[in-house]
C-alpha cells in the first residue's frame, strides 16, 4: 500500500492517519480492535490523541496494516512536539499578558529577601513569581481562597494598598510557617502563655527570642517575623494553614515595643476569638478591616497587657509623674513604655511625655 506522511503546522494527531489506513484497507475500528486484541475504549483515545501511541503498539499497527513502526513513532513523536511549541507559545504570551503584575507583586522585594531569583527577561520574571505563588498562571490566585478577601474588599482605593503586594507578603508568612514545626493547637496553651508574655516585654528581643518562638510552637501557633512590603500598609496578620497550625505573621518596621507587644496579641486575640476561615490583616486602612472583629481583638490586646482594672484605678488618681509610671508598671510586671503606649493612645496625657521610657526594636 502507498505510505502516507502527514506535514502541517496544526496538531493532528496519528489516529487520523490511522483512520485513513482502515479506510483504504477497507477495516473498520471494531475488526482493527479484535486483530490488535486491544479494547476498543483504548484505541478511540489513540484515534483522539488523547492517548500516545507507544513502541509496543506501533509494532502492532505494522502488523496489522503494513505501515512500519517507525511511522507510527514518527507521527507520535511530531504530534506530541507541535503540541509542546503551541503550549509553550500560549505559556509565552500569557506571561507577555501578565508582566505588568512583576512590580506589583514586589519581584524586586522578593529577589532582595531571596525569595526569588534575579532574572532580566519579562517571562522570566513572572515564571519566578508563579513558582513563588505556587500558581500555573497568576491569573489563577483570584481562585485561592485564603486569598478572596484580597478582592473583595476595595483595596486599590485612592491608590493605597496594593491587593498584589498583600498576597505576595502573605504568601512570604505561608513560606515561613510550613518551615516551623509546631504541636496540634491548643488554645488552653495559648490563653496560658499570655501572662508569660507580658514579662517578656522587660527583655530585650535576644533574651527572651528561643523561649518566645517555642511556647508558640508548642501551642499550635507558628510565629513568622516578615519585613515590611511596600504598598501593603500592614503590620500584622494571622490566619490558619490547617486545622492544627495558626500563623501569626508580625512586622517590626521600625516599631516602638510597646506597639509591637498590642500588634502581637492583638493577632493572638484573632486566633483565639474568631473563625478559622478567615484571615485577619492588621492594616492602617481602616476600610479594609472588619471594624467588630478589630474592636474585639483590641480590647482582647488592651485588657491582657494592661488589665483594665488596674489601669482605671491608676487613671483615676490622676497622677502621672514619670516615677508613678515606673512603680505602676513595676506592680503589674510589665514594661512601662507600654503604659506610656497605653495612655497615650487613650489621650490620658500628651504625645511628647515620657517617650524615653518606650522603646524601639
Amino acid at each position: 500500500m502507498m505510505n502516507k506522511e502527514l506535514h502541517s503546522d496544526l496538531p493532528i494527531p496519528p489516529g487520523e492517519f490511522l483512520e485513513e489506513v482502515l479506510e483504504d484497507l477497507g477495516m473498520n475500528k471494531d475488526e482493527l480492535s479484535r486483530r490488535m486484541d486491544r479494547p476498543a475504549a483504548k484505541l478511540s483515545a489513540i484515534f483522539r490523541g488523547d492517548k500516545a501511541i507507544t513502541p509496543e503498539t506501533a509494532l502492532q499497527l505494522e502488523k496489522v496494516t503494513g505501515v512500519p513502526a517507525h511511522i507510527w513513532a514518527g507521527l507520535e513523536s511530531e504530534y506530541r512536539l507541535m503540541l509542546a511549541r503551541i503550549h509553550a507559545k500560549s505559556e509565552f504570551e500569557n506571561k507577555k499578558i501578565e508582566s505588568p503584575l512583576i512590580t506589583k507583586y514586589c519581584y524586586k522585594e522578593l529577589v532582595r529577601l531571596g525569595y526569588a531569583e534575579k532574572k532580566t527577561k519579562p517571562s522570566d520574571k513572572v515564571d519566578e513569581l508563579q513558582k513563588y505563588l505556587c500558581v500555573t498562571s497568576l491569573s489563577n490566585i483570584v481562585n485561592i481562597k485564603r486569598y478572596h478577601p484580597f478582592f473583595k474588599q476595595n483595596l486599590n482605593k485612592h491608590n493605597k494598598i496594593s491587593s498584589e503586594a498583600l498576597i505576595s507578603w502573605i504568601r512570604m508568612g505561608e513560606i515561613e510557617a510550613q518551615k516551623i514545626q509546631t504541636n496540634s493547637f491548643d488554645a488552653g496553651k495559648l490563653y496560658n502563655f499570655i501572662p508569660d508574655l507580658r514579662q517578656m516585654t522587660l527583655k530585650p528581643p535576644d533574651k527572651f527570642q528561643s523561649e518566645f518562638v517555642t511556647k508558640f510552637s508548642d501551642a499550635g501557633v507558628a510565629l513568622v517575623v516578615v519585613p515590611h512590603f511596600p504598598k501593603t500598609y500592614s503590620h500584622g496578620a494571622s490566619f490558619w494553614l490547617n486545622k492544627n497550625k495558626a500563623v501569626l505573621m508580625i512586622t517590626i518596621r521600625g516599631k516602638w515595643a510597646d506597639m509591637f507587644w498590642f500588634s502581637l496579641i492583638h493577632e493572638l486575640g484573632h486566633i483565639l476569638l474568631h473563625n478559622k476561615q478567615q484571615i485577619f490583616i492588621e492594616s492602617d486602612d481602616i476600610s479594609f478591616v472588619n471594624q467588630k472583629f478589630e474592636d474585639e481583638a483590641d480590647k482582647f490586646a488592651a485588657d491582657n497587657l494592661i488589665p483594665s482594672a488596674e489601669l482605671k484605678h491608676f487613671v483615676n488618681n490622676n497622677i502621672f509623674y514619670k516615677k508613678d509610671i515606673l512603680e505602676f508598671a513595676d506592680k503589674i510586671k510589665i514594661h512601662p513604655g507600654i503604659v506610656v503606649g497605653r495612655l497615650h493612645h487613650d489621650i490620658i496625657i500628651p504625645q511628647a511625655w515620657f517617650n524615653d521610657l518606650r522603646e524601639r526594636y
